[in-house]
């Protein structure tokens, strides 16, 4: 058990070169993506013990957030080859976790400050956390997700909107047909990007589709939202503006005036919230309560083996009062 106390702290004294992890394999338009990634449910849907744990085709436990890779690999994943996409299609092929199905109420999130980031409800005030309908939506009106292996910085001020990160992932909303289940793992493109200012902070939301929805072959660009989809993004920017002031919040901001920017911008954005996870993973930044516990990227300073994850996921799941203090509470559990 005390060998695993420094694997549940935020820093570890080692550095070096980050190794990118590979997936645990899939077709070229996601159809065994899911069939690949499982999870395991931990304590009761819709109380604060709730946690929603990931595991790869192996069966062993894995980060959401640190151990799924970003992109798509084009040729192996995991020993199993996957034919390429045809033309430059590929190079927009994604790896999206989905937190939230479309039309549900619960904020459901990857637990960032908890050892391998399971799912689980937001709570705030003591409150397990819900958002309001926004008339004439019912909850959310995407499937809502995260880019696994981003970050926005929280101590980096973004060029583009003279505001820091929300220390968290990147966000997506998946606009396809399907409702999707909470810790699928699916395959999407990438079609344009909304800048919210939530609070101060720049929160990144990527407009995307499934590949395997039936009209995803439509969709290339956010000029194909507005063509086939019209009065999605109207309402998508709508949402995003409202979801905050029953609770008594103002409305929220965005840069650019609330302008959808296109594949092209949200690819940059991507790429560099990539690279802002990298150096949290190499620990050559401060990354805070964020919990960097990985089993796949071995070079990285936080990795643990298989068993550690494991021993790791037994003592959070025994852990009482879950909550904002995970990592705390783990301590108190192993009398540290």
């Amino acid at each position: 058990m005390r060998a695993l106390l420094p694997l549940l702290r935020t820093g570890s004294p080692v550095a070096a070169r980050l190794s990118r992890g590979k997936s645990a394999g899939s077709g070229p338009h996601g159809a065994m993506a899911q069939a690949f990634y499982r999870t395991e449910e931990r304590g009761q849907l819709y109380s604060p013990d709730y946690r929603l744990f990931f595991k790869n085709v192996a069966g062993h436990y894995i980060s959401p957030f640190h151990d799924i890779p970003l992109k798509v690999d084009s040729t192996e994943e995991n020993g199993i080859p996957t034919k390429r996409a045809r033309n430059d299609e590929h190079e927009n092929l994604f790896n999206m976790v989905v937190e939230v199905p479309r039309w549900t109420n619960a904020k459901m999130e990857i637990a960032t400050k908890e050892p391998l980031n399971p799912i689980k409800q937001d709570i705030k005030n003591g409150k397990l956390r819900y958002v309001a309908n926004i008339f004439p939506h019912k909850g959310y009106i995407w499937n809502y997700g995260a880019l696994p292996q981003t970050w926005e910085d929280p101590h980096q001020k973004d060029k583009s909107t003279d505001c820091c990160g929300d220390n968290d992932p990147i966000d997506v909303c998946e606009i396809g047909s399907k409702v999707l289940s909470c810790g699928e793992v699916i395959h999407v493109k990438i079609l344009g990007i909304l800048a919210l200012i939530d609070q101060g902070e720049t929160d990144w939301k990527i407009i995307a589709i499934n590949v395997n929805d039936p009209e995803a072959s439509k969709f290339h660009d956010i000029d194909d939202v507005k063509k086939y989809k019209p009065g999605y993004l109207e309402a998508t920017l709508n949402w995003f503006k409202f979801y905050k002031v029953p609770e008594g919040k103002p409305e929220n901001q965005f840069a650019f005036n609330g302008e959808f920017k296109n594949k092209a911008f949200a690819l940059e954005v991507i790429k560099s919230t990539h690279e802002c996870w990298k150096t949290l993973l190499m620990k050559k930044c401060d990354g805070g309560a964020i919990s960097c516990t990985n089993v796949q990227v071995c070079d990285s300073p936080f990795h643990c083996t298989q068993e550690e994850a494991r021993s790791i996921v037994e003592l959070v799941s025994s852990s009482p009062n879950k909550g904002s203090k995970e990592e705390e509470q783990v301590w108190h559990f192993l009398g540290k």
